[in-house]
């Protein structure tokens, strides 16, 4: 029995190891992102042009799709319906204040087939690609009907600007 609750006891000190492990790895993560700016605040007015069911599975810096943002309100993975706007996007995020991507800033919208955490069929992923203050980012959605929000969203994109 002795042999028992000393394994348990091991068992129990190994995953409170990792647990703090893993809390210190993201508030590094948080800390080495801070610089990161902040995303406008949704206008009080804007005129809705659609809205699409979606899982939220991360963003990333441009180009990086295992790094993920852990700030701003962009950290963990939600479902909620994205709005589209004449003015941009909005992503009402549970829990989370509401991040709005300007049209200005959105720079492409395409598809994508794995992310942080998730691997699908090929171009089964929405990636909507924008700029936050000097930061490109990459966030990647996974919606119930993608083309309700393509067919919406895309002439967004071709508002934005690539060179920024």
């Amino acid at each position: 029995m002795d042999r028992f609750y000393i394994a348990v006891a091991i068992v129990g000190v190994l995953l409170v190891v990792f647990v703090l492990l893993m809390l210190g790895s993201w508030r590094r993560r948080k800390a080495a992102q801070a610089g990161i700016a902040a995303p406008l605040p949704v206008p009080a007015q804007y005129t809705e042009l659609g809205r699409a069911g979606a899982l939220y599975l991360s963003t990333t810096p441009d180009g990086e799709p295992l790094n993920r943002i852990a700030v701003r309100g962009l950290g963990f993975r939600a479902r909620f319906d994205v709005i589209v706007a004449a003015e941009g996007i909005v992503l009402p995020i549970p829990g989370e204040t509401p991040v709005f991507i300007p049209a200005a800033d959105v720079r492409e919208i395409t598809t994508a087939s794995w992310t942080i955490d998730r691997g699908i069929e090929p171009h089964g992923l929405t990636v909507i690609r924008w700029t936050l203050g000097d930061t490109r980012l990459d966030s990647y959605f996974r919606f119930d009907e993608p083309t309700d929000f393509t067919s919406v969203a895309t002439p967004l994109a071709a508002t934005g600007s690539d060179s920024k």
